[in-house]
């Protein structure tokens, strides 16, 4: 397609979408629920990494691995230790 006939196009594509119908649509309440949750979905979704990464920056500054993050943290068996095996109590 040439620039001219998309020049040509463009305008009445956008005229269609600027046209505006009623809707008609019943919105229940359980719909309200639906997006909240699917927007607290999207934000855990979006932070974890986020978390990811500050993790690695702050790792760069204190001079530690890249990889120290809420699993490096005290109490917590050492990476060479997994997975963790339970012993016989008998």
């Amino acid at each position: 397609m040439t620039f001219v006939s998309t020049a040509r196009i463009a305008p009445g594509l956008a005229a269609l979408l600027l046209i505006a119908f009623p809707a008609e649509a019943y919105l229940d309440p359980g719909t309200g629920s639906m997006l909240l949750s699917a927007l607290i979905g999207v934000v855990a979704a979006l932070g974890l990494p986020l978390k990811m990464f500050w993790y690695r920056v702050v790792g760069l500054f204190r001079g530690t691995k890249g990889d120290t993050g809420p699993a490096g943290a005290e109490g917590a068996p050492p990476a060479e230790e997994w997975p963790v095996r339970i012993r016989d109590t008998q």
